[in-house]
């Protein structure tokens, strides 16, 4: 047998070092570097006896063929979505989000809606636990296979026995190989246990979708290569005082990164938000100032949400400056912008700018919609509810044009709003929508529009 080779690994941040040194160069985290052993095996097979491969011929790019990407429907819209159509076969999906989110509840409701033949992974959970939740999802699957084991050997076992056609992991820190003598969830666990999942998806086409641990900071538990590995790595997001959660793509080498799925978490699972205007603008029976919606984009799906402003009189010497969900900085710019080149005094007064909805924004078409807010509140002046707004605010005071206006003129219409306020730089390509388009040039001109 080899001689054992023993590494010293970061346990936060992954660095690999030569020898034990007390603060990490890389994270600066004191006393977080441990010492592993790594012993190289000349097999390192998802399985014991692989057949031989021939050596792949380099092509010239011209010769190679395109071939389509064969997807599996997940029967999840927001899911599929996010990753471009579907579970592309012999890919390696990693979801993280933080501990209570739903990442099992949401891979768990997968499984069980596929039509397909799954093997449900768990080292966390029992398979009476698994079974209680998939009643409370009341989702009824014969496919859907349960395996509570956290040693990879005996997972690739019962996979040569039941031949799943996707595979579900939850979690990848609780697995463990004897191929490494190191502890469950270690920096090198969780690289070589990833590596033989990889090497199983790719060689049997079969996609699998692993769940991943976050640390405090947020990123994803382990070294960064993990993420390098896997094909795909989505983030669950959410908030304990709301009941939505919205899934982003942070990497998809088989579509965008631009899109997000939003979810409703109920007692019997995750419902998918078709329509996510309905969350983000809220519902009252009286009108109030310093409300104003906003077209925006997430992705490719344009959304529609409401920006709330709150201006009054310094209490205080110093003035507040205060947001949820929108960029501090940007709203002082936006401020000073009205102060400057509008004239309007609010240099001395508290302004408090909330997005309603629990979601945050950084599309620079929101500010149109923030500079009608602050002003409704100002003026203490009620916007009208079938107004809308799209464009971007620029340092003179101009509003510059937006991209994409013609898909947020279609969704504001879709939506029953009468009228949307954009830049009148906008290239519109459509002169026949049932929606009045105000052209704006100016923060005067929204002024006179709205309150004169």
């Amino acid at each position: 047998m080899a001689k054992t080779k023993t590494t010293f690994f970061c346990q936060n941040c992954g660095t690999q070092y030569a020898q034990w040194i007390g603060k990490c160069n890389a994270c600066n985290e004191w006393n977080t570097i441990v010492e592993e052993i790594i012993q190289k095996e000349e097999k390192r097979d998802w399985k014991q006896s692989s057949p031989i491969k021939k050596t792949s011929k380099a092509l010239r790019i011209n010769d190679i063929a395109i071939e389509a990407e064969d997807r599996i429907d997940t029967k999840n819209n927001e899911l599929n979505r996010v990753l471009g159509g579907g579970l592309v076969k012999g890919s390696m999906t990693l979801l993280g989000g933080e501990p209570g989110i739903g990442k099992s509840t949401l891979l768990l409701q997968v499984a069980l809606q596929l039509n397909k033949k799954v093997l449900y992974v768990s080292g966390e959970e029992s398979q009476s636990q698994i079974k209680m939740r998939a009643e409370r999802l009341s989702t009824k699957s014969t496919n859907c296979f349960v395996l509570t084991e956290t040693k990879t050997q005996n997972v690739f076992k019962n996979i040569e026995e039941n031949q799943p056609e996707v595979v579900v992991i939850d979690s990848i820190q609780t697995l463990y190989t004897d191929r490494i003598d190191a502890s469950p969830g270690t920096i090198s666990q969780i690289r070589e246990t990833t590596a033989e999942l990889i090497k199983y998806a790719k060689e049997t086409a079969t996609p699998v979708m692993l769940i991943g641990h976050i640390t405090k900071e947020g990123t994803i538990a382990g070294p960064k290569l993990l993420e390098h590995m896997v094909d795909v790595v989505l983030q669950f997001e959410g908030d304990s005082n709301h009941t939505y959660r919205i899934l982003r793509a942070q990497k998809n080498r088989f579509g965008s990164t631009a899109e997000l799925g939003i979810y409703e978490m109920q007692h019997d699972g995750l419902r998918e938000v078709e329509n996510p205007s309905e969350i983000l603008i809220s519902q009252k029976d009286e009108s109030l100032s310093g409300t104003a919606i906003g077209a925006t984009l997430e992705g490719m799906r344009p959304l529609m949400l409401e920006v709330q402003a709150l201006v009054s009189t310094a209490v205080y010497g110093t003035p507040q400056r205060s947001t949820t969900g929108y960029n501090t900085k940007r709203l002082n710019m936006i401020l000073a912008v009205l102060e400057k080149r509008a004239g309007f005094r609010l240099g001395a007064k508290d302004v408090f700018l909330n997005i309603a909805g629990g979601i945050s924004v950084d599309d620079p078409a929101i500010d149109l919609s923030v500079v009608a807010a602050i002003l409704s509140s100002n003026e203490d002046e009620v916007i009208a509810k079938d107004y809308c707004f799209a464009g971007e605010v620029g340092l003179t005071g101009e509003i510059r044009p937006v991209t994409r206006i013609d898909q947020r003129i279609m969704e504001a219409q879709k939506l029953g709003f009468s009228k949307i306020m954009v830049s009148k730089y906008n290239k519109i390509t459509s002169k026949n929508y049932a929606i009045k388009v105000i052209l704006v040039t100016k923060i005067e001109d929204v002024y006179q529009q709205l309150f004169v």
